[in-house]
């Protein structure tokens, strides 16, 4: 067809070619004589279903007939009058379908109900939903743009992305999805394809293509590929002006239409023409693809043997409607093959024009009656002979699956993709040796990437929220960095502009040269956004890119810098000629812990969320006055939750950063994981006699007791002694222990204005020999809960290890975990604001405690006791734990050579739930009333603290949950957390989600 400058009506129209592009046409249809394989028709036809069309089709008039063609715009955000024009248009048109554009789900929903309702034959109903309905919908789940899938090392997942996108739509009563855009995008300057498209290679376009479109029509949603013959070598937006496309035969035929037919071999049912000006078909300068025979009937119908419904691209883009007066462009897409009018601008002009078009004979009426029929062939595929309106009451949970978040989050962890490292920086191993600085640029600090990111290296995130900010601004954060040694810097909110670099200011990319410029940094850049933006930033060194700003990709990027999570993507396209297409170096899995959604794991969210009200139930009875609780699964944190307050006059919330006093959970969070350490290194043997590690004790009634004793609770050691009591005398502190200052002699800090005599230890431990031991039983020592048990134990470490336990803990343990705030004396490193208060102690510190330590002996001892003293978030000791749950694997490095901690936390005999160190549960005590669940297995061991602490691990589950309050903030007498079996119901909870997401598996 050939089209006037100046068009003045249909008949006016030339349907005829150029004789030049005639002969170049040949050449391309010769080129697909030779297909082996003809597609089949993807349509159904058997008796039954025909029987359904001809009783349709015969039911209707004519014009309604040619109304099936129409599929027309529909916005559930306008108002009533769009609403009553689109029903008119459906009542008095019978158009055959709409394309939902804007809008919310509810109101979409409502809207598509009362159109079905007015319509005489059932509406086809399509959206465009390339990675999900947020594409077109808002409150609905994003999965990832077609490059982004295109970096992924396992096409898995985008067959279930199409599979959870249409289960969405059927909910949504949405049988078309426009997708997927099986575009090569060979031109990196193209500003309507780039990152919707797979990427460059035809092969690997195709490949991803039949996942999406398999994932589609398996689940009854009509797939449609666009944009044919291919969008991805142009640097026009076609929304605006028409594309040209200047692309030899060779090309076309090798790389642009082989995902196409792959695709219609696999059975696609839809497919979309673009609107391109292709002179290789027509040398006018009006033409578009959409209108040409040449192409729509000749190439794909005939030549490449497509069957299926054939839709135009929307008929409103300007780059092709500004061309033509009212309904002429409708009638011409007809006439050029087209079976679908997309998004027409006038119906009731368009229907006039196709009558015109029939009478001159540009359209003939057998050719439209087979097409008509085509249609409803599909709406019958799409179950449209038994039409139900949209179930508006499971309309919610339906459309907001838990475990679409997984398969988003699974994606970018496939997807991200680590373009160079050059200085094998990531993953980030040892954080005892790396100071690294978190810089966002284009969004607030606030929010998961830096959640996340502060889950390993806690700290101030700077963050730069205008994306064009001044050189002072950068400036003011550069002099901050003087104590790191590594810097992060992300970038957000980018756009998919490359005239515009993306969306990156000058200022930016000026400041990330300074940051590299500079010797003692080792800068990391993270683009949060388009592939094709890293040839601006080739100069990093160590270069990240997650393809976009999506709450997945902000969870994501910071596991894989830390080594929580390995990189897998590999670039779908080509940057520049150092980062080509497949750049994407795979870096280390170092067992850290992860950060996911509870059905990543197998446990059902909505069961786990009961937990809220367990936690506020425990404010509401006064059990405390706020609190953490954190679970793990394999590995991976899947609820992390802070609840209430850190005092109950509600002035200050509890955060995911308070530190809580661990109390006796001390016990296996510091001290064992010496005695562990040193087991493991053989310098302890646990059937020895502490005397042959303290031979103080050689004369004294503690001179038999062993190792292994001492740690079950079972070497005859009194639950406690009086320490703190023989320092006072009438209720006030002797001057003989105490000081108001401090100073050589009273070193330590027992609260704020009190400090105790440097020989507090030594006198403590005095008192600890001269004890006397618990009557024996049979000749034993019953099994008996000590404290002096780890004060034992802390002398033996010290002792053995030549310095002071806390030190120790820090170099060997604490700092490479990266464990920030896990800290003896928190007061000497962070502000009361962050530590939750203990007790208003009216008998010994006479104050409200907050910071010391609440344990009377380890405070007057300095704070760092072998049974208290200890100071945490709850993630902290979790990553503590997950490494014990691991056998001393964690972060890269071994902790433990050999499996100490499974020795130590088996039960060692019947007789005793107590391990070596280690607690578990008591079923004896009943359902309910022991400190860990009943559900949970009898290897299940761990701790419980004084102050409302307590960590529980499930080896053979997997499961690691953590507890922290401040139940005895302000009167340690408040026992209702034990009287509501707070603790032990969260526990319970978390078997019957696991329980839950089992049963749904």
């Amino acid at each position: 067809m050939t089209q006037p400058t100046n068009p003045t009506g249909l008949m006016r129209i030339s349907f005829q070619l150029s004789m030049a592009a005639l002969v170049l046409m040949a050449g391309l249809l010769l080129s697909f004589a030779d297909v082996k394989k003809m597609p089949a028709d993807p349509l159904p036809n058997t008796p039954t279903e025909m029987a359904w069309v001809d009783s349709v089709f015969n039911s209707l008039t004519p014009d309604q007939r040619i109304g099936q063609f129409f599929m027309v715009a529909a916005y559930s955000n306008k108002d009533r009058s769009h609403v009553e024009r689109l029903e008119r248009l459906v009542r008095n048109y019978n158009v055959g379908g709409v394309m939902f554009m804007q809008g919310g789900p509810r109101r979409q929903a409502i809207m598509a109900n009362r159109l079905q309702a007015a319509a005489k034959v059932p509406l086809l109903v399509a959206m465009d939903a390339e990675w999900g309905l947020d594409m077109r919908l808002d409150s609905s789940a994003h999965f990832a743009k077609q490059m982004t899938l295109g970096a992924m090392d396992d096409p898995k997942y985008v067959y279930q992305m199409g599979r959870d996108i249409a289960r969405k739509m059927r909910n949504l009563g949405v049988h078309v999805d426009f997708a997927p855009v099986l575009d090569v995008n060979s031109n990196p300057g193209n500003p309507v394809i780039g990152n919707r498209s797979f990427g460059e290679n035809q092969n690997r376009v195709a490949a991803l293509g039949l996942q999406y479109i398999k994932g589609l029509q398996d689940n009854q949603v009509l797939a449609v590929a666009k944009h044919f013959p291919g969008h991805g070598d142009t640097d026009t937006d076609s929304h605006v002006s028409l594309p040209v496309i200047n692309t030899d035969l060779a090309r076309l035929t090798e790389v642009d239409l082989v995902p196409f037919q792959q695709s219609f071999e696999a059975g696609v049912m839809g497919v979309i023409v673009a609107h391109l000006y292709m002179p290789l078909f027509d040398t006018t300068d009006a033409k578009t693809t959409t209108l040409s025979h040449a192409l729509v009937t000749d190439l794909l119908k005939d030549k490449m043997g497509f069957k299926g419904l054939v839709f135009t691209d929307a008929l409103n883009m300007k780059s092709v409607s500004k061309l033509y007066k009212d309904g002429e462009l409708d009638a011409l897409a007809l006439a050029a093959g087209n079976d679908v009018l997309l998004f027409s601008e006038d119906v009731p002009s368009a229907l006039l024009r196709i009558h015109e078009a029939v009478a001159a004979g540009k359209l003939t009426q057998e050719d439209l009656d087979f097409r008509v029929k085509k249609i409803l062939r599909a709406k019958y595929w799409a179950g449209l002979n038994h039409y139900q309106p949209v179930n508006m009451r499971t309309l919610r949970d339906s459309l907001n699956q838990p475990k679409s978040k997984v398969l988003a989050q699974q994606i970018f962890e496939h997807a991200v993709t680590v373009a160079k490292n050059q200085d094998n920086l990531l993953p980030f191993q040892r954080l005892d040796t790396l100071r690294i600085a978190a810089i966002t640029i284009g969004t607030q600090a606030e929010g998961p990437y830096a959640t996340i990111f502060n889950k390993y290296q806690p700290g101030p995130v700077y963050a730069v929220p205008d994306r064009y900010a001044p050189d002072s601004t950068f400036a003011r954060i550069a002099n901050r960095l003087g104590d790191y040694n590594v810097v992060v810097v992300s970038l957000h909110n980018m756009n998919n502009t490359p005239s515009h670099n993306y969306g990156m200011g000058d200022g930016a990319l000026k400041f990330i040269k300074q940051l590299q410029a500079n010797p003692k940094l080792k800068t990391v850049v993270v683009a949060m956004g388009n592939a094709y933006s890293l040839k601006f930033l080739e100069s990093a060194r160590t270069l990240v890119c997650a393809y976009e700003d999506h709450y997945a990709a902000q969870l994501v990027v910071p596991q894989v810098l830390f080594g929580a999570l390995p990189a897998r993507g590999k670039l779908p396209v080509t940057v520049s000629p150092t980062m080509r297409v497949n750049t994407g170096i795979a870096t280390l899995d170092l067992r850290r812990l992860r950060y996911a959604t509870p059905e990543s794991q197998g446990l059902d969210s909505r069961v786990l969320a009961l937990i809220d009200n367990i936690a506020l139930e425990s404010q509401t009875y006064a059990a405390a006055p706020g609190c953490q609780v954190l679970v793990a699964k394999n590995g991976t944190v899947v609820f992390d939750q802070a609840y209430g307050y850190c005092t109950y006059d509600q002035t200050q919330p509890v955060t995911s950063s308070t530190l809580y006093d661990l109390a006796s959970v001390t016990k296996v969070a510091g001290t064992l994981q010496a005695v562990m350490a040193l087991k493991d290194q053989g310098k302890l043997v646990l059937d020895e006699k502490v005397a042959t590690y303290l031979p103080e004790l050689a004369r004294t009634n503690k001179r038999d007791m062993t190792i292994r004793d001492v740690l079950l609770h079972q070497a005859g050691l009194k639950p406690g002694i009086p320490t703190w009591e023989r320092t006072m005398r009438d209720g006030r502190l002797k001057p003989t222990f105490y000081a108001s200052t401090r100073s050589d002699d009273f070193p330590n800090e027992v609260a704020p204005g009190e400090y105790s005599t440097k020989a507090a230890d030594d006198s403590v431990w005095a008192w600890t020999m001269r004890s006397s031991l618990l009557p024996k039983i049979k000749g034993k020592y019953p099994t008996e809960y000590s404290d002096l048990s780890f004060m034992v134990m802390k002398r033996v470490c010290e002792k053995i290890l030549q310095q002071p336990l806390e030190g120790y803990l820090q170099e060997n343990f604490y700092r490479p975990l990266g464990l920030g705030s896990m800290t003896y004396n928190p007061l000497q490193r962070f502000p009361k604001s962050c530590i939750a208060p203990t007790e208003n102690d009216t008998y010994y510190r006479r104050e409200q405690l907050q910071g010391t330590v609440h344990d009377q002996t380890a405070a007057l001892v300095g704070g760092v006791g072998g049974h208290a003293g200890l100071f945490a978030t709850a993630n902290d000791l979790a990553v503590l734990m997950q490494m014990n749950l691991q056998n001393g694997k964690y972060g890269g490095s071994q902790f433990f050579a050999s499996p100490v901690v499974t020795e130590f936390a088996r039960p060692q005999s019947a007789a005793s739930r107590r391990g070596l160190g280690w607690d578990h549960g008591s079923p004896e005590q009943g359902e309910g009333h022991g400190p860990t669940s009943s559900l949970s297995p009898a290897s299940t061991f761990g701790h419980t603290g004084f102050t409302g602490t307590c960590v529980w691990m499930d080896p053979e589950n997997g499961i690691l949950y953590v507890f922290l309050s401040n139940r005895v903030y302000p009167d340690a007498g408040n026992n209702k957390l034990r009287q509501y079996n707070i603790r032990t119901r969260i526990h319970e909870v978390i078997y019957k989600a696991l329980a839950a997401g089992k049963a749904k598996d």
